[in-house]
This record gives structure tokens, C-alpha cells and sequence, in this order.
């Protein structure tokens, strides 16, 4: 088992691999594999890459964040700018309607609410709020539609990994139930195991993704 100071080291190793961190604002500190990070991030998509970076390194734990964003004054921005960017994102990327998701903004904290059809859309579009200037954070609300059978969903979901993965398709077992796949086995690479989870997360009636998957 690695100590306290291995994971230290390898954790800033990893917030310093990661282009999305600035490590000069990034402190870290561990107690018994439990990993702290303090400090200014200049955006919230910084705080969750140092948070993801941090999740990574094997032997932590858990991660308790203890970051404040600094915004850089250059990337202020008015709520109301943000809202209105933030409905036309949506748009443009999956296609949502001010009357399928409702978008409120409060000190740069954006909250969607709604339902929409397909997981895929309320996935990319936090995703991408979340590397918009001036947010300082977001909370999807939104709920999932559509119903479709656990069998419907599974077979969707296994055609989608032979046209995607399928080498990796015989080592993966796809599981269903009330709208939430869990995906277990092995793929060959980081890229393979994303490719899987964009299948699942794309299928019709999906919820929730589970991904046990592991990179051989």
C-alpha cells in the first residue's frame, strides 16, 4: 500500500500531467489515502479536472474539495450574459429549447431544469456549460423521459459496441434495470473505454451509466 506521501507526490505528478490544471494554484494534502485539495482555481472547468486528476491516481481513498474559484477579472461575466449563453449552447449543441429546459443563474452558479428525451443531451450539455467563461458551477436537474424496455435498451446498446468496439465487445456484459446500464469487463484502452460509455450513454431510455469497466 502506497503512504500518505506517495500519493502526495503522484497526485501533484498527475495535477501537473494534466493540461487543464494550473498546479500553481492546486495545494494537496493526504491523511490515511484521503486526499484534500485547497486553493484558487481560475475556472470551474479547472476544478473539476483537479478533481478528476486527483480521483485517478490508484490508491486515494477519496477526495475532499476545499477549492474556490478566482475568476480572472477578463472572464467576469453578468448572469444574465451567462444565461443567455447558455440557452444558445443548448441550441446549438443537442437541440433544447427554452421550453424543455429552464436555465437559471445565480453569482455565475447555473441550475438546469427540465426533461428531455435522451441522457446524451443532459450530459453533453453539462459538460459543456461547464467549460463556459464565468461559471463558477453547475447543477443538472434535469429529469430523463422516454421508456424503453431493459431488452430494447441491451440490444441498442450491443449493436452500437460491434459498429464502435467490437474487438472489445465479447469482454464487455451490459447490464439494464429502471433505466440504468452497468458496464462490466475489459477494453484495450482509455479511448476504447470512452468509446463504450458514448454507446451506452446514447441508447434510447438510458438514465444512468455504471461503468465497472476496467483497461487492460
Amino acid at each position: 500500500m502506497k503512504s500518505d506521501f506517495e500519493l502526495k507526490r503522484q497526485v501533484e505528478e498527475e495535477l501537473a500531467w494534466d493540461p487543464a490544471v494550473e498546479i500553481t494554484d492546486i495545494g494537496v494534502e493526504v491523511h490515511e489515502r484521503v486526499v484534500t485539495l485547497s486553493g484558487h482555481p481560475a475556472s470551474y472547468a479547472a476544478k473539476l479536472a483537479a478533481e478528476k486528476a486527483a480521483q485517478r491516481v490508484a490508491g486515494v481513498k477519496a477526495v475532499v474539495v476545499e477549492m474556490n474559484i478566482r475568476l480572472p477579472h477578463s472572464d467576469v461575466r453578468t448572469d444574465e450574459d451567462i444565461a443567455n449563453a447558455v440557452r444558445s449552447m443548448m441550441r446549438w449543441t443537442v437541440g433544447l429549447s427554452e421550453e424543455a429546459v429552464k436555465v437559471q443563474v445565480e453569482k455565475g452558479w447555473v441550475t438546469l431544469r427540465g426533461e428531455v428525451d435522451r441522457a446524451f443531451q443532459s450530459h453533453v450539455a453539462t459538460r459543456t456549460i461547464s467549460h463556459m467563461r464565468g461559471v463558477m458551477g453547475v447543477s443538472n436537474l434535469i429529469r430523463i423521459g422516454g421508456k424503453a424496455a431493459a431488452q430494447d435498451i441491451g440490444e441498442q446498446i450491443g449493436k452500437a459496441l460491434q459498429r464502435h468496439a467490437e474487438r472489445e465487445a465479447k469482454h464487455i456484459e451490459v447490464r439494464v434495470h429502471e433505466g440504468t446500464v452497468t458496464l462490466t469487463g475489459r477494453v484495450g484502452s482509455a479511448g476504447e473505454r470512452s468509446a463504450v460509455r458514448g454507446a451506452a450513454w446514447a441508447a434510447p431510455g438510458v438514465h444512468a451509466v455504471v461503468d465497472n469497466l476496467t483497461v487492460a
